[in-house]
């Protein structure tokens, strides 16, 4: 019988999902942790970035107040960026265990390590980014190698750590859909039209963008409408999708994205690319996320090297020719896009919860403790 833990988890937040996929995960993955027992804490600043930008979306206030409701069950206390190492000695007082994710300040990393060295909590670093490999003298000022252990969201990033980061201790825990919330939604009708939500960027998949969503978009503006939702859009980004014919809806909250899915006849990835190249094997979690919403996704090239997808669940795009081709057979024939749906669904039941990664952090967090 697992060991019901007691635990701390630092996230850049949770309440707001503007520009920041990590809280898709995060959320469900805390609540599948309390489903098993667990009794865990949530903590994040009360104003940074990303929630700072969502308190300025026309809706933000709507999607703070729809976080509350649909995990109202969530421990998520909030903070000063200026709380004083007491206080956070009070706080993490009698826990077995505190997990700092990523995107924190180093300055937090050093606090939580004195006070592991004094209180007696194990603690892992958890990363569900690139800038293990984008930007790594960032990360040497966490001292990782301090840290009781690391989990790194694929196979890919863990090897970084170990090899490159030298760091001994490094589990795999993939990111997955919280299928409590991203689920098909069969009462809404499919419209003829394709959908892709994402965010810009800073120019790290600019061209593909342009290969493998407006591209195609702009072929098949006769057969279906496009429509785009994110932040973060420069003017040459919103040029581009004017010149695509492609409708921009800004900013959507992620609780949002079933029902949205749920309307169009597909949808597109579209890695980053970090994920192709350094970080190969790691799809992100629109992937996942799209898949439990049960919509045809089409993917423009990565490897899945983990094998965490059976043959069909999605298809495969090399150029944006192939692209616009595979979304064109999929908009004609909605049969064929609903059971290649229904394949990609059953994966993500059967592998890629967010229970199933709770389960899998229980086992980790066993491990660390012994």
């Amino acid at each position: 019988m697992p060991r019901k833990l007691r635990l701390a988890y630092f996230a850049h937040t949770l309440r707001s999902d503007w520009n920041n996929g990590n809280a898709h995960f995060l959320r469900g993955l805390v609540r599948a942790l309390g489903k098993l027992g667990h009794e865990v804490t949530a903590f994040e600043p009360e104003a940074e970035w990303s929630i700072d930008n969502l308190r300025a979306e026309a809706d933000g206030a709507a999607s703070l107040q729809k976080f509350i409701e649909v995990y109202s069950e969530l421990d998520v206390q909030t903070y000063a960026l200026d709380e004083t190492e007491e206080l956070w000695r009070e706080r993490l007082r009698g826990l077995e265990l505190v997990i700092l994710h990523e995107w924190n300040p180093p300055e937090l990393a050093q606090i939580l390590l004195r006070l592991r060295d004094e209180l007696g909590y194990k603690l892992l670093f958890h990363d569900t980014h690139h800038r293990a490999s984008s930007s790594p003298k960032q990360m040497e000022r966490f001292g990782l190698h301090r840290f009781d252990g690391i989990l790194a969201f694929g196979e890919a990033l863990r090897r970084m750590y170990r090899e490159s980061f030298g760091v001994g201790k490094v589990w795999t825990l993939h990111e997955a859909a919280d299928v409590s919330v991203f689920t098909p939604c069969p009462e809404i009708q499919r419209q003829q039209a394709l959908v892709w939500i994402g965010n810009w960027g800073e120019g790290e998949r600019s061209a593909e963008i342009q290969e493998y969503l407006l591209g195609p978009a702009a072929a098949l503006r006769e057969l279906a409408c496009t429509t785009i939702y994110g932040v973060r859009y420069p003017l040459q980004g919103m040029a581009a999708l004017h010149g695509a014919g492609v409708s921009y809806g800004g900013y959507l909250a992620n609780l949002d994205a079933p029902h949205v899915y749920a309307q169009a006849r597909a949808t597109v990835h579209v890695p980053r690319q970090q994920y192709t190249r350094a970080m190969t094997g790691i799809p992100t979690i629109r992937v996942f996320e799209a898949l439990a919403c049960g919509i045809p996704l089409v993917s423009a090239p990565w490897q899945d090297t983990e094998g965490l997808f059976r043959a069909g669940d999605f298809q495969w795009a090399t150029s944006g020719a192939e692209m616009t081709e595979v979304l064109k057979k999929l908009l004609l024939d909605p049969a064929a896009g609903e059971a290649q749906a229904q394949r990609g669904l059953e994966t993500v039941l059967r592998r890629h919860t967010c229970d199933h990664r709770a389960r899998e952090l229980t086992v980790i967090c066993e491990e660390v403790l012994q």
